[in-house]
């Protein structure tokens, strides 16, 4: 049983939403994702994928979307994303399928660890005008971080993933500065960090460790379409 990741996938069937527009690389990049995850991937394998899942804006539109995800090999575990619109509530998602599980506030084991999740936040827009409001979202995925990782420590885990989809640093120069994001992390001894979002300026992203934490970018178009082997 291996562990992978990958996010962004930004998937489309049922809406109009081609990804061509952003690069060659993604012309039917469903189809290479598809390729590689058949290569790769076995029906033991666990898949972690970091948001962005689809355009889709309601969950009538996404299970064409879910579905093509649940037809691949292995166990899947999904967070939101900032454009996942058609995200609905904890206990619907969870009810529809059988390996493809959503956390919000909650964490599926795997192994001897706990994965954990939640969307995370921009926290470089904190300075512009909507501050007020940008804050409030801040404290509330700080809430659900805290509520995931809480819960798996609450059951006895010690070693811990966290998915992200935002980087839990900041996105403009991703120089791992101290924010509340990171501190919970660290309070939390997290383990490895996997997260997406980001589709430009890779460089600064490359695959790293802080404070004993290794921190892994997933978006798909960095991996090249290829789910990333975590463990």
């Amino acid at each position: 049983m291996n562990l992978f990741a990958i996010s962004d996938l930004h998937l489309s069937f049922n809406s109009e939403k081609p990804m061509d527009i952003f690069g060659k690389k993604w012309i039917n990049h469903f189809n290479t994702i598809m390729e590689n995850w058949l290569k790769l991937i076995s029906d033991n394998d666990v898949v972690l994928i970091c948001g962005d899942t689809s355009w889709a804006m309601n969950m009538k539109e996404v299970i064409s979307d879910l579905n093509w995800i649940d037809n691949l090999p292995g166990k899947k575990i999904i967070i939101r994303g900032n454009h996942d619109f058609w995200w609905s509530s904890i206990s619907k998602l969870n009810s529809i399928y059988e390996n493809i599980k959503f956390i919000q506030n909650n964490y599926i084991p795997f192994k001897n660890y706990a994965i954990c999740g939640s969307r995370g936040f921009n926290i470089d827009i904190l300075d512009s005008q909507d501050k007020e409001s940008h804050l409030k979202i801040l404290e509330r995925e700080k809430i659900r971080m805290n509520l995931s990782l809480s819960s798996a420590k609450k059951d006895g885990y010690e070693k811990i993933i966290y998915m992200s989809h935002y980087p839990p640093f900041s996105i403009n120069n991703s120089s791992l500065n101290k924010n509340i994001f990171m501190d919970v992390l660290n309070e939390y001894d997290v383990e490895i960090v996997v997260y997406g979002h980001i589709h430009s300026n890779f460089e600064k992203f490359y695959d790293r460790e802080i404070n004993y934490t290794k921190y892994y970018l997933t978006s798909c178009d960095y991996l090249n379409f290829i789910p990333l082997r975590i463990l």
